[in-house]
């Protein structure tokens, strides 16, 4: 049986969490999988409610290299037969076990690594360099869509070592959320009960858009006064964010909610579900929200257009366009009945292709793919 190792900053929040999580706790029907994280928090506690095999490795900084022989150590004497690595941290770390060890190393590409550290230009000189310079020793990659997969092509990696793999969640498992008036309430915004409200759900960062949804909103409120538009996260782009909303007049409609730990509690509070992403791999937000049958419109960016049919399922928009983003809110504000046809419609569709056991049983194809080319070139060396 094959022992897989993930390794992961253990700092991850929103997308990426929930992926490696779901993933793991699903692979270990079949597998012996363990994950090695580099920092205490939320994603280690979350591990170990939901019976993950996880260790907390510190890091005394973000690329402190003792954990290296730490590591060494643990696969040896553990047997680990494959790494799976997640994001920057993990990949730089894994770079160096390399060196020490010749076992198969696969990472997944859950976003555009030219895009991770926008914003700041000191860590984006420094950490995107340093995660380009680990993902050229990689023997493996997983794209979480062909977007991607294009894109790691396109800037030289091998198209015969990477693999396309779309997310996938538990459409079957109970979920837990808060009321809409208790969330509601719980935010300050119990006046805003009765009202049609507006929301994404996304981190304050660049990449993700947030003055697109702002200049939309500003928009749709010359026709519709009494909606009101919700936003997620702290710190980030929130003060530029605040600033521009108070320029355009619309602050009264809309609100900064800050950080919110359960996705659901925030995506039953609202009525349309929105996502403006220059750049996306395949969103679980978008998932989550189908979950919840929440009409729903997004940037046709990355994976997306494989889950949502524009006009049939949901609306999509080119990224950037606020003026097409606030005419395919007009156009849900303005037809309810097809806008919950459409949530519908995206639950089955979301349910019926991107399961997490799909999900499970496409990383067990690729880890077994590894394993077997692994096994023929260990032959291939022996006969020469």
């Amino acid at each position: 049986m094959e022992k897989v190792l993930h390794l992961i900053s253990g700092g991850d929040v929103g997308g990426a969490k929930t992926h490696v999580l779901t993933l793991v706790k699903e692979l270990q029907k079949n597998l012996v999988v363990k994950i090695i994280c580099f920092m205490e928090g939320p994603f280690a506690q979350e591990a170990r409610e939901m019976g993950i095999d996880i260790m907390v490795l510190p890091q005394s900084k973000r690329y402190d290299l003792k954990v290296v022989d730490t590591l060494t150590g643990i696969i040896k004497d553990e047997g680990f037969t494959i790494i799976h690595s997640h994001g920057a941290r993990a990949n730089f770390i894994t770079r160096f076990i390399k060196k020490k060890l010749s076992i198969p190393c696969v990472t997944t590409i859950h976003s555009d690594f030219m895009l991770d550290f926008k914003g700041n230009l000191y860590k984006h000189i420094i950490y995107t360099n340093l995660n380009i310079f680990a993902l050229k020793k990689f023997d493996y990659f997983i794209a979480v869509s062909q977007s991607f997969k294009d894109m790691l092509v396109s800037r030289g990696f091998p198209d015969d070592r990477i693999f396309v793999v779309y997310n996938g969640m538990d459409f079957q498992e109970d979920i837990n959320y808060k009321s809409r008036d208790e969330f509601l309430n719980e935010r300050g915004l119990a006046h805003l009960k009765d009202k049609k409200l507006i929301g994404i759900l996304a981190r304050l960062h660049p990449v993700k858009g947030h003055e697109v949804f702002v200049k939309a909103a500003a928009d749709v409120m010359i026709d519709y006064k009494d909606i009101h538009f919700l936003i997620t996260g702290n710190g980030g782009e929130l003060p530029s964010l605040d600033s521009q909303i108070k320029q355009l007049g619309i602050d009264k409609n809309v609100h900064f909610v800050g950080f919110v730990d359960n996705p659901y509690d925030f995506l039953n509070a609202i009525d349309i579900n929105v996502l403006t992403s220059y750049s996306e791999s395949f969103p679980y937000v978008l998932l989550e929200g189908a979950r919840l049958e929440k009409p729903t419109i997004a940037s046709a960016v990355g994976g997306i257009p494989m889950l949502i049919d524009d006009g049939v399922n949901g609306y999509l928009f080119k990224a950037g366009e606020d003026k097409e983003l606030s005419k395919k809110l007009r156009m849900m504000i303005q037809d309810e009945d097809k806008s919950r046809s459409m949530g519908k419609a995206l639950y089955i569709k979301a349910s019926e292709n991107f399961s997490l056991k799909n999900l499970a049983m496409d990383h067990i194809n690729i880890y077994n793919k590894m394993l077997n080319n692994k096994k023929v070139r260990s032959t291939y060396e022996d006969n020469r």
